[in-house]
């Protein structure tokens, strides 16, 4: 049973940023990894299982895609490893139709991928993949309405996936429980958005940015997995910090330590701009900007403290590339 819990939030925003001479941010190194071994695509997914992230479907600008790639970071290596999604209906492959815009996460050693667009539809069907032995298989379908461009993320062992588009943009949530292949309705997020990201900062999930009524959502929720969401600062407060480029959609994020990070996506083109998160003050922090061409609908995952973002286009161009991310060292354009 999940606890009822409003929480009051009190914060203040404040902002500081590493800068040389020329006021370019340098506080965060990104070095270039080994390409993606799949075609190049945009609106893919990744989960992460242990040691290794599992990226795949997507669209390569002709075709919706439905094979799956393991990223090993300690080998700096990809591998297909009998994880292609054939449409054929078998208990080693995905049984789902290949697409874009889904959500992925994991619990344990299986991950969930769901949701997306196929090219035609909005799309509800969810499915699970099973590490240990190598198998997917259909878990009950998403009970929200078909949607793309959804978020997800998981808190204390359970899934929650909501937001998104379907046919505008929707703010309902669903708790996915593994133990009974159940979802449960929550209160949806205060606001419709689409396009957003979320991030779990020491077992509290946030969600921000994004595209709401056709404009760049500038509000952060929070949620301590007790049915209730929290308000934050306005990320483009103007009386407290001016213009400060974090609105959005279309980003990547993830979460080193205790900050999380959002970077590339659209405001009024491309950005590689990157920005960290301080919850405990409700601040946000530039850091440096990503190194690879400026793009959005990419993805981004984090394996045992390691941060990548990679693939995403810039307008007809696909991406097949692939950064890590150290905020704790300063730039070296060299490396």
């Amino acid at each position: 049973m999940i606890k009822k819990y409003i929480g009051v939030w009190l914060a203040i925003l404040s902002i500081s940023c590493s800068s040389d001479d020329d006021g370019i941010v340098e506080d965060g190194n990104w070095v270039q990894r080994a390409d993606f071994a799949g075609e190049n695509r945009s609106g893919a997914v990744a989960f992460v299982i242990g040691d290794q992230a599992f990226v795949g479907l997507g669209f390569d600008g002709d075709d919706y895609l439905n094979d799956f790639f393991i990223y090993s970071p300690a080998q700096n290596n990809w591998s297909s490893q009998a994880v292609t999604f054939p449409e054929v209906d078998t208990s080693t492959v995905f049984p789902g139709i290949a697409r874009t815009g889904a959500v992925a996460f994991a619990i344990g050693e299986i991950g969930y991928v769901g949701t997306g667009f196929d090219g035609d539809d909005e799309l509800r069907d969810f499915y699970a993949y099973d590490s240990r032995n190598n198998t997917w298989s259909q878990i009950e379908d998403f009970p929200g309405t078909p949607r793309t461009n959804a978020v997800a993320f998981v808190l204390d062992g359970l899934g929650y996936v909501g937001t998104g588009f379907d046919g505008s943009e929707v703010q309902d949530f669903f708790i996915y429980d593994p133990a009974t292949n159940s979802w449960n309705a929550i209160v949806g997020l205060p606001r419709r958005v689409e396009q957003a990201v979320s991030m779990v900062i020491n077992n509290e999930a946030y969600v921000v940015t994004g595209i709401d009524d056709g404009l760049n959502e500038t509000t952060i929720f929070s949620q301590r997995g007790d049915n209730a969401w929290g308000q934050l600062n306005d990320i483009d407060d103007e009386d407290l910090a001016g213009d400060l480029e974090i609105p959005r959609n279309s980003a990547v994020s993830f979460v080193i330590g205790d900050f999380g990070f959002i970077t590339t996506g659209i405001r009024t083109s491309n950005l590689v701009s990157t920005w960290a998160y301080e919850p405990g003050i409700d601040a946000w922090e530039e850091r440096t900007s990503f190194e690879g061409a400026p793009r959005s609908d990419a993805i981004s995952f984090t394996v045992n403290g390691r941060a990548f973002v990679g693939l995403g286009r810039n307008s007809s161009t696909r991406f097949d590339d692939l950064w890590e991310f150290f905020p704790d060292e300063e730039l070296d354009e060299d490396d």
